[in-house]
């Protein structure tokens, strides 16, 4: 996971900067070439161009011809100071690039300024440098414009500089992304490795919390592991998100954990409760919901230990919710904690055949059940049923570490 992230993303950022690099070396290298271009036109502020603005003939202006050879420019246009051209000359250029030199619109630059353009001809590129030009006493004069072409050499020296350039932010993205692989692969073996003693710790404290209602409540903690049993494998039929079903394990595991703070006289009551006890009974759901409160990794449970004594026709406790209303997992462990409370053995009562019991529920759909999770778990409930009462208590705890290894990610599971 690690080294495809780390690969993805450094593959990303590679080609970003590598995108960034030809994007700023281009502009530099471009540049360049225009500040060259410039500087070879500053050759322009010279005696040579004085002629020009005296009107001779251009058959006089031998010096301006080797001008043109000295600075590297491919043509020379002379303007006046009314923008009008008053001397032109070429070297040995296709007539294509003359043409698209002449017919390229400009700026007219002011003192101390130059105006440079790009034109592109059929694969070429020229440079078009345009300077004002002043006489002795200061007025302007006229204007030059150079035009040099940047041949098919520099070009592919330019593209090869920027490509380079390119490649190299991209390789070094990637390389410093091999090397700090080590590093991250370090760091995160530490971290899964503290998390899943984290892990490990809030699961074991889950399995005391359970254990300890189960003595209290003069049963076993088989119990616990059963009704873990079947509400996951509902949920699973149902298709439930594995973050509710996670939700589930823990809430299925510590249902009744409320019943720490019921008193020994009613919680271990053989006879009938009373109407006062049965109340002090009820609030086993909020007593429950109080004792997990402020865990961050319980916070799930709490669904199932308020609400599993709800009845989706609204008559439940301990706030009296109505179907839709009720969350989800707990209609889901409610059909579950009724079916293991008719189906198994008790100090006060005999186990209830499977028969009877599903006709119960399947009674109850509608009234105490939800109707959906009902006609689910009718289908499944044989198959499960025969599994949990042919298994014993070690089978029930190694299966209860597959659903804890399965929905938690740890492989040390209490």
């Amino acid at each position: 996971m690690l080294a495809s992230k780390l690969g993805a993303t450094s593959i990303v950022i590679g080609l970003a900067a590598g995108g960034v690099s030809y994007l700023l070396e281009t502009s530099r290298t471009e540049q360049a070439a225009l500040d060259r271009a410039t500087t070879s036109a500053r050759h322009f502020e010279s005696p040579a161009m004085q002629m020009a603005f005296d009107g001779k003939a251009q058959e006089e202006h031998g010096t301006l011809n080797r001008l043109l050879d000295r600075t590297r420019f491919v043509g020379i246009r002379v303007f006046n100071s009314s923008r009008m051209l008053i001397y032109e000359t070429w070297g040995d250029i296709p007539t294509a690039l003359v043409a698209a030199a002449k017919s390229r619109q400009h700026d007219w630059p002011e003192r101390g300024q130059s105006h440079q353009n790009w034109i592109e001809v059929s694969g070429e590129r020229l440079i078009q440098v345009v300077l004002p030009l002043f006489g002795s006493d200061g007025s302007l004069a006229g204007y030059v414009e150079g035009v040099s072409r940047f041949d098919e050499e520099s070009l592919l020296a330019q593209r090869e500089q920027v490509r380079a350039a390119a490649l190299t932010a991209t390789l070094s993205v990637l390389l410093t992304a091999l090397l700090l692989y080590p590093l991250l692969l370090a760091m995160l073996k530490q971290s899964t490795g503290l998390s899943r003693r984290l892990l490990d710790s809030n699961l074991s404290l889950m399995h005391s919390l359970g254990n300890a209602v189960a003595k209290r409540d003069s049963d076993t903690d088989t119990h616990n592991y059963r009704v873990t049993y079947y509400a996951v494998a509902l949920a699973e039929a149902m298709d439930l998100p594995e973050n509710e079903i996670a939700d589930l394990v823990v809430g299925a595991f510590l249902h009744d954990v409320g019943k720490i703070g019921i008193p020994d006289r009613i919680l271990l009551k053989p006879d009938k409760l009373t109407a006062e006890e049965f109340e002090v009974m009820k609030s086993h759901s909020l007593l429950g919901t109080e004792i997990v409160a402020g865990n961050y990794w319980l916070a799930g449970a709490a669904q199932t230990i308020r609400h599993h004594h709800e009845q989706f026709d609204g008559t439940g406790y301990p706030d009296g919710l109505r179907g839709d209303a009720i969350p989800r997992i707990a209609r889901v462990f409610a059909v579950i904690d009724v079916f293991d409370a008719l189906t198994s053995e008790r100090p006060y009562k005999k186990p209830m055949a499977l028969a009877e019991a599903l006709s119960i529920i399947e009674g109850d759909a509608g009234r105490y059940f939800d109707p959906a999770v009902v006609a689910v778990f009718i289908k499944i409930a044989p198959s499960l049923y025969a599994r949990a009462v042919q298994v014993g208590d070690a089978e029930l705890r190694l299966g209860m570490r597959a659903l804890l290894s399965r929905y938690f990610k740890t492989e040390a599971a209490p």
